[in-house]
């Protein structure tokens, strides 16, 4: 396959959705990172070399994955695209690296199921910005209770789910540090006061955004604005290649971006 890996490269990878918006970014990414290779890339559908990387039918995975060993495969497709990524990748071997969102929670028991052969790193988001934001949003929501919590998202207009995976994990963090916010209110429309224990979701999609995350906090006569921006989807590109590069060769479990950065800090 031309762009494969070989042997001056300390990291070779397979990029699954090589057609999509974020797939081709992993394959541009990784052509312009020192010391990394595509070994693979599939898509579900005919499509022209990316970044001189030929571009195989997704129904070949298996066997690519067989032929190539790369030292990971990262997915940026769909709930059901993923599972069977992930099977493919357990079957062969390979880990996983995933950022794609909106799973059921049977499909993310599919997920989970082949981290018992494999690693699987599963992060709604691969910027490092959106990970500090998270652990900011965690302190100040522990910081000042009783203070109503508001979280607005945006992104293109093309995005499928909503809210975002992002903001659902937002969401999680807001819920362990305040047990009195268990109820999330989509939006609000007619008389619709706002109780004690709501947590305003918001979702907006428009245009090109590659994505936004806002959390308002807000009491006692003072408001408090924690915003991530994404000024264009490199910058998942690269913390998914950080992550499958961190991921090589760890034992089967369940791992997240965290485990990633976390690392680095030691």
């Amino acid at each position: 396959m031309s762009g494969g890996a070989a042997d001056s490269h300390s990291l070779s990878v397979a990029v699954t959705g090589a057609g999509g918006r974020m797939g081709r970014e992993v394959i541009e990414a990784a052509a312009d990172r020192e010391g990394v290779a595509v070994a693979v890339a599939v898509n579900r559908t005919a499509t022209e070399p990316v970044a001189r990387v030929d571009v195989e039918d997704a129904d070949r995975l298996g066997e690519l994955l067989a032929a190539e060993t790369p030292d990971a495969l990262v997915d940026f497709t769909g709930p059901e695209s993923a599972v069977a990524y992930a099977g493919a990748c357990a079957d062969a071997g390979v880990p996983l690296v995933t950022g794609t969102t909106g799973f059921a929670d049977a499909q993310l028991d599919g997920l989970r199921a082949a981290s018992d052969a494999v690693p699987v790193l599963k992060a709604s988001n691969f910027a490092r910005g959106v990970a500090a934001l998270r652990r900011a949003v965690r302190e100040a929501a522990a910081a000042l209770p009783g203070y109503d919590v508001e979280l607005t998202e945006t992104h293109h207009n093309g995005k499928r789910d909503a809210p975002s995976g992002t903001a659902k994990s937002i969401l999680d963090d807001v819920e362990s540090v305040r047990a009195d916010l268990d109820e999330r209110v989509h939006g609000r429309e007619g008389d619709a006061p706002r109780e004690p224990d709501e947590i305003g979701v918001h979702a907006r999609r428009a245009g090109d955004v590659t994505g936004e995350h806002e959390v308002l906090v807000a009491g006692n006569r003072e408001t408090l604005e924690l915003t991530h921006r994404a000024g264009d989807r490199g910058v998942f590109a690269e913390g998914a290649l950080d992550a499958a590069a961190w991921l090589a060769g760890r034992d089967p479990g369940w791992y997240g971006f965290d485990d990633v950065l976390d690392a680095g800090n030691e």
